[in-house]
């Protein structure tokens, strides 16, 4: 396949949400994409789309990223074809709201599966490559989430914490690499999240709820800075710093309150 440029950018659950966020933005640059989600007619609407409106290369992968096989599978297509992803951005992820006892026990395993699994083996295979030509960026989509526990979110909470610790230490692991990894935090945004995870939108999130143009613009400056981490939006920084400065037993509380449980 003839490119507009040396590489490619590969998103994540890329068919709605921050995902279809990056694509367009990254689009906007100029950037090859390879859009990666298990709808497919999502997909190739927004290609046809971003072809269309940036004249830009786009591929389109229909890939279940809760199997660890197909995410092998998908890395080997494009390595056949020559494909160089110098960009990834590790979207996808699934979450619910709900008491854990309450939740079957497919449904927190099958979060854990694409919230922690499937991120570490995309990472791998792609950190991989990106070693080996000593360049390559990273962004893990983690959650203002991954600072606390929250009640009636345990298992998203501790999967996106996940996230955001892994993404830390790779960051000091592979920058000698010429690799940036980079957490993007994002709080309650209006993405279609909400719904998704059948959760609760109380007067106070609704107050702090961004739109995902300006969480995806934070994530993207972020990464190309080389920072660690960002937390978007004056109201999200506030509820992580008031992490940072307030005893567990308080943050939780008000976390509990803010949330609606």
């Amino acid at each position: 396949m003839a490119t507009k440029n040396n590489g490619w950018v590969l998103i994540t659950g890329a068919s709605s949400g921050f995902g279809e966020e990056f694509a367009r933005q990254y689009a906007a640059q100029g950037k090859s994409l390879i859009l990666v989600a298990r709808r497919l007619d999502k997909l190739e609407s927004l290609a046809e789309e971003i072809r269309a409106r940036f004249n830009i290369d786009v591929m389109v992968e229909q890939v279940d990223l809760s199997e660890i096989t197909a995410i092998a599978a998908l890395h080997n297509r494009l390595r056949e074809q020559n494909i160089v992803v110098d960009i990834l951005i590790n979207n996808a992820g699934h979450g619910l709201q709900g008491s854990f006892l309450d939740q079957s026990l497919d449904n927190s395993l099958g979060m854990i599966t694409l919230d922690i699994a499937s991120l570490t083996a995309i990472t791998r295979l792609f950190a991989a490559d990106m070693r080996a030509r000593r360049k390559g960026s990273i962004l893990m989509v983690a959650s203002l989430l991954s600072y606390q526990g929250v009640k009636n979110f345990a298992v998203y909470s501790a999967a996106k914490a996940y996230v955001l610790r892994f993404s830390d230490a790779l960051h000091r692991e592979l920058k000698g690499y010429g690799i940036t990894v980079t957490a993007l935090c994002p709080g309650m945004s209006d993405t279609g999240f909400a719904t998704a995870a059948k959760q609760k939108l109380t007067p106070a999130l609704k107050g702090v709820m961004m739109q995902p143009k300006p969480v995806v613009q934070a994530g993207i400056r972020a990464l190309d800075a080389g920072k660690m981490s960002v937390v978007p939006g004056m109201g999200n920084k506030a509820i992580t710093f008031l992490t940072w400065a307030t005893p567990r037993w308080l943050h939780q509380a008000i976390m509990a309150r803010v949330m609606g449980v």
